[in-house]
């Protein structure tokens, strides 16, 4: 007993110095600090654990390192056209654009996000119409294939793509291929093994050295980016799995937006996969800053595209400043589409005063819970947004799994990240942030189709529901910054 009041008191005071260490010394987010204050104070001992899987911080390390003389035209390129948007000297091929001057500067300034006007955009809302184009496009490859998901599963699908890559990995064209070691975790050497065979290459994205135990689980690179021969790119929220044909019995129909894009956004997509490559691979794996990759496109499009990302790396959160911006520049309407609704106070009081300044906010979210704890702290935001004006919809045809958000029919936004602390902070993002009236326009007109199969929660509603729901959102509340 004795001994045992010694550990006791050992795990107590260890606890206390890691309290210290997150109060003093991080100097995270006061919600953050205190959920893990929660999880130190309840769990004494195994919270440790959680706080040494869950709590690591990467802002302050180096991850994506360039080589001497690596896209120096890029940088070259991105100094132009930051003085160009100073002086106001950049044409603008919708003139509807030239009120988001200010957006545009501040995404090169926070993200080194180039601007490019030369881009066709396709639009896809479920997988099945996705993986037609993606696996067509494949077939006509004819130098390289680069893919990243976040998820691979090992089924039907899944076989189906490593298949399409090996039959074009055995007529000379370079594939690679990086997948997320947390979000594709039951995948093994094996399953690969027909395209290594055939010359293409894998890798996993923080994969552990160690089996079973990855200190990296926390975070995850969720990203879903294509690039096919540098002039074909795509990105969205669909992952590869039978799940996202609509073929998961509980979840049924499943809604995503995904887009295929042509012209010099495809560059930065491209730029992007390269990163995250070379942080995986080693040696003679590293790619190259070749031309080969990055080919001259002339791009007949008309539609402006940023490619924006963010991550643990980074203490900006580029994307969250990019939603953040165009909440605040809407002047009419904002229609806005994620799986999770964990929003933090900036973007929850963007969102309200958005709302209560007389603009037409529209927020929907699933009617179904893939992840029921995410549900739960999803659902006790939507009493605070109704309160202040928002509209608020659940889509019930199936899972909602689409982000993007469109303002006044001008902008909008397509990429991997959900409107939720984790995407913002924790997890590696990429959206496209488009600024073309036309593709607006048919985002919102997506958006509009999808009420059809909504239900809009009233406050009367949401203020009557059970002591039960209640109760579980209020927990898992406490949890959202962590979740």
């Amino acid at each position: 007993m004795e001994l045992f009041q010694q550990f006791y008191t050992v795990l107590s005071i260890f606890n206390l110095l890691l309290a210290a260490v997150l109060i003093f010394m991080e100097r995270r987010n006061i919600a953050s600090t205190w959920a893990w204050l929660m999880v130190l104070l309840f769990l004494p001992g195994v919270g440790f654990v959680i706080y040494l899987l869950f709590g690591q911080r990467l802002s302050r390390k180096k991850l994506y390192k360039l080589r001497e003389g690596e896209f120096s035209r890029y940088r070259s390129a991105l100094k132009e056209q930051k003085q160009q948007i100073e002086k106001g000297e950049i044409h603008f091929h919708d003139p509807a654009i030239v009120d988001y001057r200010n957006m545009i500067r501040m995404n090169m300034v926070s993200d080194d996000a180039l601007f490019t006007q030369d881009n066709e955009i396709e639009l896809y809302t479920e997988g099945h119409s996705k993986f037609e184009a993606l696996f067509s496009c494949i077939e006509k490859a004819e130098d390289h294939i680069h893919l990243l998901y976040y998820i691979i599963r090992k089924d039907e699908l899944g076989q189906r793509l490593i298949q399409a890559l090996t039959e074009r990995a055995k007529q000379g064209v370079q594939v690679r291929l990086l997948y997320d070691a947390i979000g594709s975790s039951e995948l093994t050497p094996r399953f690969f093994r027909p395209l290594v065979e055939a010359g293409g290459e894998v890798a996993s994205f923080f994969r552990s050295p160690i089996p079973y135990v990855n200190l990296w689980v926390n975070f995850r690179n969720h990203r879903k980016l294509v690039i096919i021969d540098g002039v074909i790119g795509f990105i969205g929220g669909v992952n590869v799995g039978n799940e996202y044909l609509g073929m998961d019995k509980k979840l049924g129909y499943w809604r995503d937006t995904h887009m295929k894009m042509t012209g010099n956004a495809v560059h930065l997509l491209q730029t992007r996969f390269y990163l995250d490559w070379n942080l995986t691979a080693q040696g003679q794996r590293r790619l190259k800053d070749e031309v080969r990759y990055f080919p001259v496109i002339h791009g007949t499009g008309k539609v402006g595209v940023q490619i924006v990302s963010s991550g643990p790396n980074s203490e900006k959160q580029q994307i969250k400043h990019g939603y953040l911006k165009m909440i605040y520049n809407a002047k009419e309407r904002i229609y806005l589409q994620s799986p999770y609704l964990i929003p933090d106070d900036s973007l929850l009081t963007a969102l309200k005063m958005a709302a209560m300044s007389g603009v037409d906010v529209r927020v929907m979210i699933p009617g179904r819970a893939d992840h029921k704890l995410v549900y739960w702290a999803s659902q006790s935001y939507l009493g605070e947004l109704l309160k202040s004006g928002v509209r608020c919809f659940r889509y019930e045809k199936g899972f909602l799994h689409a982000k993007s958000i469109v303002v006044d029919g001008q902008i909008a936004s397509v990429g991997t990240a959900n409107l939720d602390i984790r995407s913002f902070k924790i997890n590696f993002e990429t959206n496209a942030f488009l600024f073309d009236s036309a593709t607006a326009e048919r985002l919102e007109r997506i958006f509009m189709d999808d009420l059809k199969e909504c239900h809009e929660v009233t406050r009367e509603e949401y203020e009557n529901r059970p002591l039960k729901a209640r109760l579980q959102e209020s927990l898992t509340r406490l949890l959202s910054p962590i979740l």
